[in-house]
């Protein structure tokens, strides 16, 4: 019977805790999902002692604790962008992902001769003929230029002798809108606004033109951070 008991408390736990994790929006869920094992281990470490079995219950019991102190300290709690978020802007030819942790960008051509191809993948013959065919559409050519930057930092000279001046045509991707501005701050529908100015403080500091970041991309970054807290 005490081994019933014991299952079926551990069974409840894991219920409950699945019952209130359902209740967060996604970007919280992921966050959470990682704290899942170390609150198991406590809850499964506490029954074990609750029936005399604190041998083994206290040793789980604090590895749980030890784990759920290291994801705490490591910002695995929360429902705002943490690690290995990404933030996505979208424009007439790319679909643009910029890792939070590293900075790094990277994106997928959506039209033109390279369709379906990864920037990544381009060579920079490639990535060059891209830039000429896409420079007609303002945001596009913003968002290649931006990924260029730090992928082939001087590469303007060479692109200017090819291309010509930028014509600056209009982009056809209209206003931000919502959905859009939560997948700019790589944030889920529902997010806080704490969570809101917490991504767009931490994407600042890798896009901001003074450390050398897009001026196009932290522009959008602040139209997605006025949407949302509007």
């Amino acid at each position: 019977m005490t081994y019933m008991f014991g299952f079926f408390l551990i069974a409840a736990i894991v219920t409950s805790a699945i019952a209130v994790l359902m209740t967060f929006p996604p970007a919280r869920i992921a966050g959470m999902v990682r704290i899942a094992l170390p609150v198991l281990m406590i809850g499964a470490g506490g029954v074990l002692m609750a029936v005399g079995r604190g041998a083994l219950g206290l040793p789980l019991a604090v590895l749980g604790f030890t784990w759920l102190a290291r994801a705490r300290r490591m910002g695995s709690l929360g429902g705002g962008a943490k690690s290995g978020a990404t933030s996505t802007v979208r424009s007439a030819w790319f679909e643009m992902e910029l890792d939070h942790d590293s900075g790094d960008l990277d994106g997928i051509v959506l039209t033109g001769r390279l369709e379906g191809q990864r920037l990544s993948q381009l060579s920079p013959g490639e990535l060059h003929a891209l830039y000429a065919e896409a420079v007609s559409d303002a945001e596009s050519a913003q968002l290649l230029e931006a990924y260029l930057d730090r992928r082939m930092p001087g590469w303007r000279e060479d692109a200017q002798a090819d291309a010509g001046p930028r014509k600056g045509g209009a982009s056809g991707s209209g206003p931000m809108t919502k959905e859009e501005a939560y997948q700019v701050l790589g944030l889920g529908p529902g997010a806080g606004a704490k969570d809101i100015r917490e991504a767009h403080r931490r994407l600042m500091k890798r896009v901001h033109p003074d450390s050398g970041g897009s001026t196009f991309l932290a522009a959008k970054i602040n139209e997605a951070k006025d949407i949302l807290l509007d």
